[in-house]
């Protein structure tokens, strides 16, 4: 099933995707793509629907983030060898955690704005994780079944600020706007091979990415069983998974964001992204 949310921002209320690509609203039978609400069994109640009977919402209606009342954004960096590689940075023992503030989220088409003083703002493809129920000190083997679904997200940095500013990356990953998720949420039982998942981005139709999920260093179940070693994952928890080679950084010479441009992204069955670059 393909969950959504639509509407002004803050304002968004439940959708779903049917199987000719309408819009149909899900008001009436759930508050919100969050919470309780990403629980198997609410899933397996939502995908019993018969979503025809419902009504259909306008094509032309503003998309938000897939996910509602996020309570941590959860990034991996460094989590593809090749970008590694192209990055100047060796493959990490264990997986490189960082956070990305949950006030970046925003809507899969929404402007992303390059923000005050930037010098470097860059885009990654990557496929997030949602997580549907509580983990904590999970075994690797029982991982997926805390998982909700995917979804696309482009994890937009300020390498400037993520490098040269001192401590954390999370200054470089967390301006308004540098966190487009969705367009849909896409339940686990429509994605039974996440490492096997093609994924792309362009900027202005040059096609900067283009990659596998099936190059990631460490899979989504180990992921969600290393995390969960240190905190325990919320129902609403997305893990961003890395991304493949070909960001900005990486270019010889590298190439940054500039206002006007755009950038159009997708990973295999989950949807695509496209944003324009605005200046905040």
């Amino acid at each position: 099933m393909k969950l959504l949310r639509v509407g002004p921002p803050g304002q968004e209320t439940p959708a779903a995707l049917d199987a000719e690509g309408t819009l149909r609203d899900l008001s009436g039978q759930v508050a919100d793509i969050a919470g309780e609400a990403l629980f198997d069994e609410a899933l397996a109640r939502l995908g019993a629907l018969d979503l025809s009977a419902l009504p259909a919402l306008p094509a032309d209606t503003r998309i938000g983030p897939c996910v509602g009342q996020v309570g941590k954004f959860i990034c991996i960096g460094l989590n593809y060898s090749d970008h590694a590689a192209e990055s100047g940075m060796a493959v990490p023992d264990h997986p490189v955690l960082f956070m990305k503030a949950t006030s970046a989220i925003c809507g899969p088409n929404d402007e992303v704005l390059i923000p005050r003083n930037s010098e470097k703002t860059d885009w990654e493809v990557e496929l997030c994780v949602v997580i549907g129920k509580p983990a904590r000190y999970v075994d690797e083997a029982d991982a997926m079944d805390h998982v909700a679904g995917y979804c696309v997200a482009n994890d937009v940095s300020e390498r400037a600020f993520q490098f040269d500013y001192s401590g954390q990356w999370v200054k470089g990953k967390s301006a308004d706007t540098f966190g487009p998720i969705g367009p849909w949420l896409v339940t686990r039982d429509e994605v039974p091979d996440p490492q096997n998942l093609h994924m792309w981005l362009e900027v202005d139709g040059h096609r900067y990415q283009d990659g596998s999920t099936a190059t990631m260093v460490y899979g989504v179940a180990h992921l969600i069983h290393h995390i969960s070693q240190f905190m325990t994952l919320a129902p609403g928890d997305i893990i961003s998974t890395g991304t493949p080679p070909g960001v900005g950084l990486g270019q010889k010479p590298p190439v940054y964001l500039k206002p006007g441009q755009v950038m159009e992204l997708g990973i295999e069955g989950l949807g695509t992204q496209r944003q324009t670059v605005g200046q905040a």
